[in-house]
């Protein structure tokens, strides 16, 4: 359902619609776009759908108090969201340098939000309001919501729920524990007797209280002992599902943080709704003099059909976020927005994208989850694929030939990520086939991350030669039904467990593919997964073994330089590389070397500058301006096309 009338965002709105006081105030870091890929519009609508009113503050400025005064003290309480990227992700690289735009500001500006800003917001209002209920949500609070590393301070951090003065954390996507939050203060129960709530992180001076809690070491222990923190995030790993989850409690001293178990995931008629709700599906128009929101560009024509993850991958957070049962949309749900995508006046005739967080998963990994729950000390897919899992793509299949059947849609394309061991698992190779033939826009983005089984096992993925079969197979139907599609693997540098003998291996894989990928992604330690816990530790929670971590910003460069080594400029980085991994027969003029001796380099370099100058003086009297310019001309470098195409060197 859609609509033309946006939430108020101004005092102005406010009078407009004869609103005394809201019940609701949000505080918002992001632009105000009312779209469902955004988590402040689903909160909203929600919270509107049950009859409370919502005013929007969106990006105020922190440090004017009045600038979150606007509407007056709401009625109920005030909600936080950082945004729908972690603040500091949103202004960091993984170097920590700022970035330069922020795609959920108008026109891409940065700064338009504070680092921390969950915590500054919250001690913005805390100042303002003393008495007020503060409730905080979104990616940057639920990943923080216990006591965690903070990778840009280096240092270890209290539950963000004391740091932001907040009186609860809705913690996972929030639906279900909003709205019950909503009623509880409505019936008139105070903030600090709401500790009842499933999905929800409050404090309290009296744990021995809290039924069946499992207490985990104080955070003075686990800043003292990083082997104490490493325990701890193993019991929260294994209290993330809503059937066998139990309590978290956490001390300072004399004040515990307390997690309830996390809620129910929604059923698919509850999911429906929330989709269905009544968003004007685009950002506000008070934007569009600045040129708008980059981040709805991405989501626009675009369908969500799942959440939730039981891919296991230790450097994602969405087990800690979203779980492992997946939630899905009906068919008819889908089917009713892609019609109302096809009514948009710059609609092209293509659907982007089809999926969440892992695109092919419909369905939870096994029946058994949604009666006694996930298992807590066994993954799914890792490292193999579990006897009781059902890899089973017909709903999948089906739901995209409905969606490609449409009028007006040209092309359906699977853009979020394919699960490529899940996809192996399927004995049933209908979908495999009909992706290759129909959803494919060029190239299939996949995520196998390594080729080393060693940092493959930190990373929680398959072994290579599950990756190795897909591409084989990939590569067959291509040229079964005549296409020219490629495959880009997403490759990740500095991973705990990488050294310099398994970044090696990684240069010489991509040598023997005849790849150079133009970008590479440096392992990020963000707050919620099980490699940032390695990282910081240097233990693996899940087995407390030791892991080897890079950490020396050289070290890290030449990790990522050797993903790189055809590139000139990482010269430098992989001969130091090589001869500190005790790889010099990889330096020299076989067709197996990455580089060539430093001394040949110097002397080829030497030739071709005398060679072009030779070539511009004998030009002398012609057109010497287009001597040079072809003179100068660069190589034509190997690009994206030829990725899983050639195997020669």
């Amino acid at each position: 359902m859609q609509t033309t009338d946006f939430l108020p965002i101004c005092k102005e709105d406010m009078i407009k619609n004869n609103i005394q006081q809201f019940d609701f105030v949000y505080v918002i870091g992001d632009a105000y776009v009312d779209h469902p890929s955004f988590g402040h519009a689903i909160i909203s609508r929600l919270l509107q759908s049950h009859g409370y009113t919502v005013g929007i503050i969106s990006q105020p400025d922190w440090k004017d108090p009045g600038s979150i005064a606007i509407y007056g003290c709401p009625r109920l309480a005030f909600l936080i969201s950082a945004g729908n990227m972690d603040s500091m992700v949103n202004h960091y690289s993984v170097s920590k340098k700022r970035r330069q735009t922020d795609a959920y500001t108008p026109g891409g500006e940065i700064g338009k939000r504070p680092d921390n800003a969950t915590v500054c917001y919250g001690n913005l209002i805390r100042r303002t309001y003393k008495n007020v209920p503060i409730i905080i949500g979104g990616i940057e609070a639920s990943l923080r919501r216990l006591a965690h590393y903070d990778y840009w301070s280096n240092s270890f951090k209290r539950s963000i729920l004391l740091d932001s003065q907040a009186d609860l954390i809705s913690y996972g996507m929030g639906e279900k524990s909003i709205v019950e939050i909503a009623d509880a203060l409505h019936s008139g129960i105070n903030i600090k007797d709401i500790t009842f709530i499933p999905g929800t992180v409050f404090k309290t001076k009296q744990p021995q209280n809290i039924y069946e809690a499992i207490t985990l070491p104080s955070y003075d222990t686990m800043k003292a002992e990083k082997s104490a923190y490493a325990r701890s995030f193993a019991v929260q790993m294994e209290n993330t599902d809503f059937v066998n989850g139990k309590p978290l409690v956490e001390g300072y001293g004399d004040v515990y943080v307390v997690q309830n178990p996390p809620q129910p995931p929604l059923s698919t008629e509850e999911m429906d709704g929330i989709y269905d709700l009544p968003y004007t599906r685009t950002y506000h128009p008070m934007y569009e003099q600045k040129g708008g929101i980059p981040a709805i560009a991405e989501v626009k024509f675009s369908l969500v059909s799942n959440r939730g993850c039981f891919g296991a991958c230790s450097f994602c957070a969405l087990t800690y976020h979203q779980g492992r049962t997946i939630q899905t949309r009906s068919h008819t749900s889908l089917v009713e927005e892609a019609i109302a995508l096809t009514q948009e006046k710059d609609f092209k005739g293509y659907i982007h994208d089809v999926g969440g967080p892992t695109a092919n998963f419909r369905q939870p990994s096994c029946q058994k989850q949604l009666k006694y729950g996930v298992c807590k000390n066994k993954q799914c897919l890792f490292p193999t694929p579990c006897k009781n899992m059902v890899a089973d793509h017909r709903d999948y299949l089906d739901l995209l030939r409905k969606l490609r059947a449409l009028p007006k849609v040209k092309k359906v394309f699977v853009r979020s990520g394919i699960r490529f061991d899940y996809l192996m698992a399927d004995k049933d190779d209908t979908f495999f086939k009909e992706l290759v033939q129909y959803h494919i826009s060029g190239q299939l983005k996949v995520a196998p991350e390594h080729i080393s089984d060693v940092v493959l096992q930190r990373m929680g993925k398959p072994q290579n030669a599950v990756y190795e079969s897909f591409t084989k197979k990939y590569k067959a139907l291509n040229e079964k039904y005549g296409k020219n599609q490629f495959l880009v693997p997403y490759l990740m540098s500095s991973h705990p467990g990488s050294t310099l003998k398994e970044a090696v291996e990684l240069a010489e894989y991509l040598r023997d593919l005849g790849y150079m990928p133009e970008q590479v992604q440096d392992f990020y330690p963000t707050p919620g997964s099980v490699s940032t816990v390695m990282y910081y530790t240097g233990i693996d929670p899940r087995d407390m073994s030791e892991v080897y971590v890079c950490k020396d910003p050289h070290e890290k460069a030449m990790q990522r330089a050797l993903i790189q080594y055809r590139n000139p400029k990482n010269y430098d980085l992989v001969y130091e590389a090589l001869k500190k991994a005790g790889r010099e027969d990889l330096i020299g003029f076989d067709k197996k070397c990455l580089i060539k001796p430093r001394q040949m380099k110097k002397y080829s370099e030497n030739k071709t500058n005398t060679n072009y100058s030779n070539k511009t003086n004998r030009s002398q009297g012609k057109n010497t301006t287009k001597n040079i310019k072809d003179a100068t001309k660069p190589t034509k470098k190997r690009t994206i096309r030829n990725v899983h195409k050639s195997k020669k060197g």
